[in-house]
């Protein structure tokens, strides 16, 4: 399985870069169109495949989709949120243990736009962060926040 991005979704993800870049004021009110497409649903079918990922809270597993049909599978979610009548199950919590021996809950979901926390985010580091700030300061952003999120998702119901 070749986990190269196909050339469709490359060329979905350079419009909206493209996009972003000529227009830094633009806002993208109307992606959702974006996430029910085939390509884009088979590729990250295939990503977190690939990852490892591990089935939700309904308990479906991979070899789950497998054996009713991919393609199938693939099809009826497409449809689903095409029509708007797709209904997620709440995510998966997960408890990760901390150094103090305490564990902090966490749920399997990620938001498009966590972007900017870029220490926390898998392949960067606290270098990537400053460089990314350094780089928000000159193309004219005036304010940076830097937030200690520690123990914050143990007081979220």
């Amino acid at each position: 399985m070749s986990l190269t991005t196909p050339e469709s979704v490359q060329k979905l993800q350079k419009a909206l870069h493209d996009k972003a870049k000529e227009s830094p004021d633009f806002r993208f009110y109307a992606l959702y169109d974006k996430v029910y497409r085939k390509d884009v649903l088979a590729f990250a079918y295939e990503r977190c495949k690939a990852n490892g990922g591990a089935a939700g809270v309904d308990g479906q597993t991979f070899e789950d989709i497998e054996a009713y049909g991919v393609e199938r599978w693939l099809d009826e979610l497409a449809q689903e949120l095409k029509s708007r009548t797709y209904q997620p199950l709440p995510v998966r919590r997960v408890y990760i243990p901390k150094p103090d021996g305490k564990q902090r809950p966490t749920r399997f979901s990620r938001p498009i736009c966590s972007q900017n926390s870029t220490p926390y985010r898998q392949d960067r580091s606290a270098l990537d962060a400053v460089k990314h700030v350094h780089k928000l300061i000159n193309t004219g952003h005036g304010e940076i926040v830097d937030a200690d999120l520690s123990s914050y998702l143990d007081q979220v119901p």
